[in-house]
């Protein structure tokens, strides 16, 4: 069992940064991001003996973003209020690409839930639409919908995001 933990341990710190990368892709807040990765590191360590011989990247990625959907559909019920707000990492290399892309991860929040992990999963992770289908457990003609619905959103999105700025420049 020394062994499993070992490698279990190994998979972790290789692959904690980009589940955290893909969780914040999906919720836009860094401290939810790390609670996702962290709960589906959890609950792929549960299943470690019988995954870790097989895809447990895609174990991974298919617990982060169907737990992702879970805390979507129950709302933030598990959101505890606290005095003062915690103190957030500093990630300066991180926050220095999200200054340059803030409209368009700001438009991708206002993507419905299935939507975006749905954009996340095609594009940012380059998935087969079978294999997207099978992480969301649809069909592959739901994947293809969910995909054009959700690029036209995210369009809109940004579109509206970008029209304040245009429209107090063409005044000035």
């Amino acid at each position: 069992m020394a062994g499993s933990d070992e490698d279990f341990a190994e998979f972790y710190s290789a692959r904690f940064d980009g589940a955290r990368r893909t969780a914040y892709a999906l919720c836009g807040d860094w401290v939810e991001a790390e609670e996702l990765a962290q709960g589906s590191f959890v609950r792929l360590y549960a299943k470690w003996p019988r995954v870790a011989g097989g895809n447990a990247d895609g174990y991974l990625r298919t617990t982060l973003v169907r737990l992702f959907l879970d805390t979507r559909r129950r709302g933030r019920a598990k959101e505890l209020l606290v005095a003062e707000t915690p103190e957030r990492p500093e990630h300066s290399r991180d926050l220095a690409r999200v200054d340059e892309r803030q409209s368009l991860l700001a438009a991708l929040q206002d993507v419905p839930p299935r939507q975006r992990a749905t954009l996340v999963l095609r594009i940012v992770h380059d998935l087969p639409v079978e294999q997207v289908a099978q992480v969301l457990r649809c069909s592959a003609g739901t994947v293809k919908s969910q995909l054009s619905r959700g690029m036209q959103a995210l369009r809109a999105a940004y579109r509206d995001a970008d029209a304040p700025e245009r429209s107090v420049q063409d005044v000035g």
